[in-house]
């Protein structure tokens, strides 16, 4: 089912949490609103679940308008990041509930609900824990039954509020790749809140940076890394260097690559991927110096300073394969050559 936000503002007193917020969402697609605590995601998820009223602005749910239309008349599954199960109910209870609370006309057959508990405690692999209670289970098991329950329903559209925020970072990982795989497999249009920006990432065919409750990019992951809007995007999604040309050292930044003679009054982010280091030769009149590095897995993050500089010089960090850098035999206190392939440019 397609999501339409049609020029939507909310105020909480004198607090704008959107400012005019216009959005499509393709059928099928999972989209992420990604943005800094406050920014509105929250607001705006609720307003299209119909948990909230906006102060002005239309939802359209496939073409519907649904501004006024009441939470259970939305066809929307809901899930909460502290999971909102019932402590009383097992697991199968818990999932079989939306079905049970149907008007008669509408509810299953005793045998059908059953049957199709099972159906989906089976897809989110959890079926041998259908006895168990929410306490008896582990964070990341209460996440996916929640995810379940909300699916028991049939949703058109599937909401899910910061759904793996209260777990830790190796849960996190390991449902983010297992949710993805669910929506390919059910294909239901999908929205989840989050400010983990490599969750977004990682899991979202689309995504949505908020920022003071105004939309400042949308787009597939890749583009909005490769060619971010605007300075708050290209800070906010990844690590970049930023580089204002009326405070550093123009000559040092030419000779590192960037033409900075024609860009005057502009600043230049730059990814630390894109920043080549090479170990100077003994001849060479290097501007940096290699302070110290971090291990990240795969990478390597390495932290660079410009050499002689007075009183706290600003840091330049620079990324690369851990193989790389093991061939450079780098050492603290090392000269470096530094190049810079590539940076964007803001006012």
């Amino acid at each position: 089912m397609s999501i339409s936000v049609n020029h939507i503002s909310k105020h909480f007193g004198a607090f704008t949490a959107l400012d005019n917020i216009s959005l499509e969402i393709p059928e099928g697609e999972l989209v992420a609103l990604l943005g800094p605590s406050g920014c509105g995601k929250t607001t705006l998820l609720r307003i299209i679940a119909g948990l909230e009223q906006a102060d002005q602005g239309d939802i359209f749910l496939k073409g519907d308008k649904v501004t006024d239309k009441p939470v259970k008349n939305r066809q929307i599954g809901f899930v909460f990041q502290h999971y909102a199960l019932f402590r009383h109910m097992t697991v199968f209870d818990n999932v079989a509930f939306g079905l049970k609370v149907k008007p008669r006309r509408d509810r299953l057959s005793d045998a059908d609900i059953a049957k199709k508990v099972h159906a989906l405690l089976e897809l989110v692999q959890l079926d041998w824990l259908h006895d168990r209670y929410p306490d008896q289970l582990s964070g990341g098991q209460r996440q996916r039954i929640a995810l379940a329950r909300a699916l028991a329903v049939e949703p058109s559209v599937l909401l899910l509020d910061e759904p793996f925020g209260a777990l830790d970072a190796s849960v996190r990982k390991d449902l983010r790749q297992w949710l993805r795989n669910l929506h390919h497999d059910l294909n239901v249009t999908s929205i989840f809140v989050t400010h983990d920006q490599e969750e977004a990432m990682e899991v979202a065919s689309q995504v949505v940076v908020l920022n003071h409750g105004r939309i400042e990019q949308q787009g597939a992951p890749g583009d909005i890394y490769d060619h971010p809007a605007n300075a708050f995007v290209s800070r906010f999604i990844g690590q970049t260097n930023v580089f204002d040309l009326d405070e550093h050292d123009a000559d040092w930044l030419q000779t590192a690559g960037l033409l900075t003679a024609q860009q005057k009054g502009k600043i230049a982010h730059v990814r630390p991927h894109d920043i080549v280091i090479e170990k100077s030769t003994a001849d060479s009149d290097a501007f940096v110096t290699l302070k110290d590095w971090q291990h990240l897995g795969s990478l390597i993050r390495i932290e660079l300073v410009k050499s002689g500089a007075a009183g706290q010089a600003a840091s330049v960090y620079a990324e690369m394969p851990n193989d790389q850098f093991r061939r450079l035999h780098l050492n603290r206190g090392d000269k470096v050559e530094l190049r810079i392939r590539h940076a964007h440019w803001f006012h």
